[in-house]
């Protein structure tokens, strides 16, 4: 019933406006109005101008916040370089090293002994550590090297077609590895880490 009664009134309201026409809602001229309207038409293109701003933002907010974090990451960067001293800075000491002339050159020899007539092959390191091979060698044999590095390594091996085959390094007269070998087609091998 009260229903109706509102119904009627607003229908009696809006007949008795003169040239005022609003559009009939549930509660009539008592229901949600906006003070001054534009037509539709001015509305869309406000709307249009602050969109298209927004809708170009909306797209672009994330890379521009990887430019931002990216700029104030290299600019941390660069701080920190500075302050914990990791810039190359001049050297104002010489940088050139006068040639010295070596005062005390290392002499090195390896020996290969054993029977006489003894064929054998022969590996051997030498002043830089290059590996070197001699086949068919008859012993006796020795190689003298000699070098200004401050440390050198040594290694010979040696295998034979007798018995028995030795091996010895000397190091400025001192012998500083030396090992025998007694059975069939004898191998030896003698090392110095450092010399």
């Amino acid at each position: 019933v009260v229903e109706h009664d509102v119904r009627a009134r607003s229908d009696v309201a809006t007949e008795g406006s003169q040239g005022v026409s609003q559009p009939p809602g549930r509660f009539g001229r008592f229901g949600r109005q906006s003070g001054s309207q534009a037509p539709n038409g001015a509305r869309k293109e406000k709307r249009g101008a602050g969109a298209g701003a927004l809708k170009l933002l909306g797209r672009l907010w994330i890379p521009l916040l990887i430019v931002a974090v990216l700029t104030a990451g290299g600019f941390t960067v660069s701080r920190l370089h500075g302050i914990f001293g990791s810039e190359k800075r001049q050297s104002y000491a010489d940088s050139r090293v006068k040639d010295s002339k070596p005062f005390n050159p290392k002499h090195l020899k390896y020996e290969v002994f054993g029977a006489p007539g003894t064929v054998a092959d022969i590996s051997y390191f030498d002043v830089n550590a290059d590996p070197q091979h001699i086949n068919g060698v008859t012993l006796p044999w020795s190689m003298d090297l000699s070098t200004t590095l401050p440390s050198i390594v040594g290694n010979v091996v040696a295998q034979g077609d007798t018995d028995t085959i030795g091996c010895r390094i000397i190091v400025d007269g001192t012998v500083k590895s030396e090992k025998v070998s007694h059975e069939v087609n004898a191998f030896t091998y003698c090392v110095l880490t450092a010399a």
